[in-house]
């Protein structure tokens, strides 16, 4: 007798896994940018809750991660506008996935070849009640991230 394993396990990497989620959140756009620089390089800028990613968001003045239960994350944040929002998440090798009640941020990275690593972002304003973002700006928004992380990279290796 054989065995079948159904349904088959899905490979998708973080970054394909960070499309797949955002197609089911209307509004939601994926900003990508390949990276000159390892993973080991760009994770754990991405992976630094409290300090670099917080800095990457350009609307953001501060994240404090409150929580961490395994790969489950709380975490609180404030606006450059004084705004608060309490976040809940996922924190794993390759992938961020944040939520509040009004913000929705999500990033994904992985190393895709020689010194270089892909990674992905979304994320914006989410409209109340609904798994869905305000269109406007989510993809200038997400250019300004993967930028700025970037410029981080790259001055991480020359300072």
């Amino acid at each position: 007798m054989t065995t079948v394993n159904w349904p088959p396990a899905a490979g998708l990497d973080p970054v394909r896994r960070l499309y797949a989620l955002a197609a089911g959140v209307p509004g939601a756009t994926i900003t990508e940018l390949e990276i000159e620089a390892d993973y080991a390089e760009v994770w754990p800028l991405l992976a630094d809750l409290d300090g670099e990613l917080a800095r990457l968001v350009p609307d953001m003045r501060h994240l404090r991660v409150t929580r961490i239960d395994g790969d489950r994350v709380e975490a609180v944040a404030r606006s450059r506008f004084g705004m608060r929002a309490r976040f809940d998440g996922v924190l794993r090798p390759g992938w961020v996935w944040l939520q509040s009640r009004f913000i929705l941020m999500g990033v994904a990275a992985i190393p895709c070849g020689e010194g270089r690593t892909r990674v992905a972002f979304t994320g914006g304003i989410r409209i109340p009640g609904r798994a869905a973002l305000i269109p406007v700006g989510v993809g200038r928004a997400g250019r300004r991230v993967l930028g700025r992380l970037e410029r981080r990279v790259a001055a991480g290796r020359t300072g």
